[in-house]
């Protein structure tokens, strides 16, 4: 992972509601969530969600789609995967170690 995406990725992170917002999209998995959902789910003004989703695509932590006149807004596990590998991937000074092997954590379904 490139050191200037995983920087923009963790200031991203680094707020109490982007990191609520990408936390509930991980638990909505591949299906993701409709933005009004997440703003009711997590009490958020629709202006103040705008913000924080554009700060997260951004980052390419959240990918948009439209779904009829729906956006449908996803965790990029893909970019999860890498930020997570990219922070251990010197851990235990390079012995094996249960960080080390993020493989398969967030695999897609089939």
């Amino acid at each position: 992972m490139n050191p200037n995406l995983a920087v923009r990725a963790l200031g991203a992170l680094a707020h109490d509601s982007r990191l609520a917002i990408f936390r509930l999209l991980v638990v909505a998995g591949q299906d993701g969530m409709a933005a009004g959902e997440i703003a009711q789910q997590l009490g958020l003004a629709p202006s103040s969600l705008s913000f924080h989703l554009k700060d997260l695509s951004h980052a390419e932590l959240v990918t948009p789609r439209q779904d009829g006149r729906f956006v449908i807004y996803t965790a990029n596990f893909d970019a999860m995967t890498e930020l997570i590998g990219f922070l251990t991937e010197n851990c235990c000074a390079g012995a094996t170690c249960a960080a080390s092997d993020i493989s398969g954590v967030c695999s897609k379904k089939p």
